[in-house]
């Protein structure tokens, strides 16, 4: 989920409190919070909207001039739902926090190699986690769109199993693109040094 950064920078001062997005499916639910390049961005709740409800209080919020530029913005994608979502700014830059160095003990090294040999078994796509990570290390910050290229793979398809390998701590998320945690790149190096 994008935000630009005059938006990223109003949640995070506290002027924006709200979001506007038309999907066919919700990218997020209630609750998911969002590494952006200004901090932790949290979705605080997410409902189901009538294009008619928007106020100009509320397109306010959402850090527009007036419900009509709002709704010109929404109308520029043909099919979908319009969903609200509560906005708020939780924390720092999580890749700041995130420098200090990584230590795993023997067992959660495994256990973690173990998780991605699973993702690799359940995949119709083969061994791809490494080669995903690997990716992400060699092109930090590039597009889903151009990162799915390199990696000879659907967009669609990275970007969901890029969450998977997100949720185990191994990559951080940026707008655009993506790096390696601090976590992901001990991971590498550590398989590096053992092949």
């Amino acid at each position: 989920m994008l935000f630009t950064v005059n938006h990223l920078e109003g949640i995070r001062s506290g002027k924006i409190s709200l979001a506007f997005r038309k999907w066919k499916k919700a990218d997020v639910s209630a609750g998911s919070r969002i590494q952006t390049s200004v901090g932790i961005i949290e979705i605080s709740s997410l409902s189901e909207y009538k294009r008619g409800d928007i106020s100009e209080q509320e397109a306010n919020q959402a850090g527009f001039s007036d419900v009509n530029r709002l709704l010109s913005l929404l109308d520029k994608i043909s099919e979908g739902t319009i969903y609200k979502m509560e906005v708020r700014y939780i924390s720092v830059d999580p890749a700041l926090a995130m420098k200090e160095p990584v230590e795993v003990n023997a067992d959660e090294f495994e256990d973690l190699v173990e998780k991605l040999r699973r993702l690799d078994v359940g995949s119709n796509q083969g061994k791809w986690t490494i080669k995903i990570l690997k990716a992400i290390q060699e092109n930090p910050m590039l597009s889903a769109a151009d990162l799915a290229i390199k990696a000879k793979k659907e967009k669609e398809w990275l970007k969901l199993n890029v969450r998977k390998l997100k949720n185990l701590g191994l990559t951080i998320s940026h707008e655009p693109g993506y790096t390696l945690s601090p976590l992901g790149e001990h991971l590498l190096e550590k398989l590096s040094a053992a092949n």
